[in-house]
């Protein structure tokens, strides 16, 4: 079974899904475990048979995100492997208020430090960069600020939890 987080609509949900042969799945979100037949009929379409019940929905690449219109509605999905949206999002963490540390959410090497002492950042801006798990996994700022420490330099291994840089 693959974990994936499935985020629609800015609201990140995880899912497991198994198979994938010939177009059939068992996904697993939440408590409902559903039964789901996929087939591609057009270019950007999809019928789709979950748990006996047929759907078709015109599916269009948006951004970073996929478009999805479905009997009228339409949804923006991102999904993202489990493991790489962990790294993600528990990335950076708080501390005391006006100062954000950035940690090493899993063990990697850095291969990349976009920032010294001194920088001033805008939420958004590339802070480090850390392979991981063979995905390299960049970590931003998450509001604005003056860059305070970097404790890490490329090339260096971290382990979980290591700080990677602070912010005030």
């Amino acid at each position: 079974m693959t974990r994936w987080v499935v985020t629609v609509d800015g609201q990140p949900t995880p899912v497991e899904v198994e198979g994938g042969r010939d177009g059939r799945y068992r996904i697993v979100v939440g408590d409902r475990t559903l039964e789901v037949d996929a087939r591609r009929t057009a270019d950007g379409q999809w019928s789709l048979l979950i748990d006996g019940v047929s759907h078709v929905a015109d599916v269009v690449r948006a951004g970073r995100g996929t478009r999805v219109d479905i009997e009228g509605s339409t949804y923006v999905v991102e999904v993202e492997e489990h493991a790489r949206h962990v790294i993600r999002t528990r990335g950076a963490a708080g501390g005391r208020a006006g100062t954000q540390t950035v940690t090493a959410p899993l063990p990697g090497k850095v291969t990349h430090v976009a920032v010294a002492p001194g920088d001033r950042v805008e939420r958004g801006d590339p802070l480090v960069v850390i392979e991981a798990m063979k995905m390299e996994n960049e970590f931003r700022a998450t509001a604005a600020g003056t860059v305070t420490e970097v404790r890490v330099a490329a090339g260096q291994a971290v382990n979980a939890g290591d700080v990677l840089a602070v912010i005030q």
